[in-house]
Formats: C-alpha cells, structure tokens, sequence
C-alpha cells in the first residue's frame, strides 16, 4: 500500500470516525425531547377522563377533599409555590455570598476544604433532612408562636437546604469560568476586589449563576418526600397574613406521592392525581423556558464606571 493510499483511507476512516460521532450527538438530542415528549402523553393520556367528567370550576375552587370528589387544585398549587418562594428567600442570597466568596475571596486552602464538604451535602437523603427537620426544626417554630411547628417555613428552610449545595458548586463554576483577564484589567484601573467582583465578575458569569438559582428551584418545586413530613399535609390556601408563612400547606408532589398508592385505577381520583402531574410538569417547564431565554440572551459586557 501506497503512502497516498494509506493517506485516503486515514481520512475516510476519520470521517466515518466523525459521521458516527455526529449521529449520536443528534439521537441523544432527538432521544431527550422525544423522552419528554411522551412523558407529558402519558400523563395526558391518564388525565383526560378526569377533564372529560370535571369542568374548570371543579379544578379552580379552594377544597381538595377526594371523599366528597372536591379537587380543587388552587390550594395545591398556593402551597407549591409558597413553599418554593419561601425556599429561593433562604436559598439565593446565602447560595451566592458563599459561592463569591469560595471563588473570589477564599484562600486555596480553604477552597479545597470547603468545596468537598458542600458537595457532601448534596448526597445526604432527602427523608433524613425531612425527618431532621420534624424532630428538630418543628418544635423550634412551634415554640416560636406558630400553632404548630409543621408549617410552609419549615419546609422552605428544608428545601433552602437542600437546594443550597447545588447552587454554591454550579454558582462557584461559573464564577471561575469568568477569564482571569477581566479581574486583571479592572484591578489595573484602580478598582477594589469588590468593585471588581461586583460590576465585572458578576455580571460576566450571569447565565452561569442563572442556571444555579434554576436548578436550585427544580429541585425545590420537585421535592416530595422531605416537604410531605414538614408542613402538615393541610390541603388549604393559608390566610394572607404575615404569618402566611407559619401556617401548614400542601404541595402537588406531596399529594401525588401521598395518594397515588391508595386510590384505585381508573377511577376520578387516579386521573385527577395525573393532572396535578400535568399542572406541575406545566409549571416546571414554564420556569425553565424562562431561565433558558436569560441564559440565551447576550452576556453584558463589564461595565465601564467603577
């Protein structure tokens, strides 16, 4: 074989090499809408009895009460949200103070301890926190003036801390992933190490720290397990008043985890269960389109004025 020959076929070879490589890129792409594509089928396939015997009042009134066919999903809906809102409260400013500071202020040695140990959180099962949470957290706000300590707080602070590992780690990333250059550059012009941080590095890491504060709130709006134990499983919308947060709530993936195994297939309740599913898959990808559209934006430049 000729030195071109083994030439040609060096570069088939790398093109085939590169075809396939191509390929699998687009199944898995194709693979990941098509899976969530027949995802949201079934769930609609399971569902549609219940909108074919439920009208729009029946979904939208304040009780949810199976026995009496009461499924009002207002106040499921109320206590998902409250509970997530409460969560981002706790979760976002400590979250991103304690990823600028692992990225920008902490000293090496301090990163390397730190960083491992906030990554450790994020395996700890979420039934233990939950039952942390009710033997240790709940008798803390009930001596706090509440009527009981299983309320939307605790769960929030439950979730805070649930959420809070993966947002520093994803935060702190993209914090590092901002060019060395643009630290340099605005410390040569006189600025401080916080002016810096705060109009250059910040803003350039932007869809990064975005994204943490997104995945923060999936994992929030996704929880079961460690919110069905603290905050008292009350299927009604809490009076709008300061303490709306220290009164109990359910949430959609509390009801559908606390339900499901006890109600009979193919009856109302079963298909109404499925479009709590539906409702909440609705509402999970309406905020992640959101996030998408401020990652997708153009980054802002650093800005001039120090």
């Amino acid at each position: 074989m000729t030195t071109v020959e083994r030439t040609n076929g060096g570069q088939r070879w790398q093109q085939r090499k590169e075809w396939l490589i191509e390929a699998l890129i687009r199944v898995s792409g194709i693979s990941a809408i098509a899976l969530i594509a027949l995802i949201f089928i079934f769930l609609l396939r399971e569902a549609l009895p219940a909108f074919g015997q439920l009208g729009a009042s029946d979904f939208t009134n304040s009780r949810w009460y199976p026995i009496e066919d009461k499924f009002g999903l207002a106040p499921l809906i109320f206590g998902t949200l409250l509970v997530t809102i409460g969560a981002l409260i706790m979760a976002v400013p400590v979250g991103l103070t304690t990823a600028v500071y692992l990225g920008e202020f902490a000293p090496t040695w301090q990163r390397e301890i730190l960083k491992p140990l906030i990554e450790i959180l994020a395996g700890i099962p979420s039934i233990v926190l939950g039952f942390l949470g009710w033997i240790a957290l709940a008798p803390i706000v009930q001596r706090l003036g509440a009527s009981t300590g299983l309320t939307a707080f605790t769960g929030s602070f439950i979730l805070a801390y649930m959420a809070l590992p993966t947002m520093i780690s994803i935060a702190e990333d993209a914090l590092y992933a901002v060019p060395r250059e643009y630290r340099d550059g605005a410390l040569a012009i006189g600025a401080t190490r916080w002016q810096t941080t705060w109009r250059v590095v910040l803003p350039a890491a932007r869809s990064g720290i975005v994204t943490a504060i997104m995945l923060g709130v999936g994992r929030a709006i996704g929880e079961t397990m460690a919110v069905m134990m603290v905050t008292g499983n009350a299927a009604n919308i809490p009076a709008l008043a300061p303490d709306i947060f220290f009164q109990p709530v359910r949430t959609m993936t509390a009801t559908i985890a606390a339900e499901m195994g006890e109600v009979a297939q193919g009856s109302l309740h079963y298909n109404v269960l499925f479009t709590v599913g539906i409702v909440l898959f609705v509402i999970t990808f309406a905020i992640n389109s959101i996030a998408a559209s401020v990652v997708g934006r153009s980054k802002p430049r650093p800005r001039a004025s120090l």
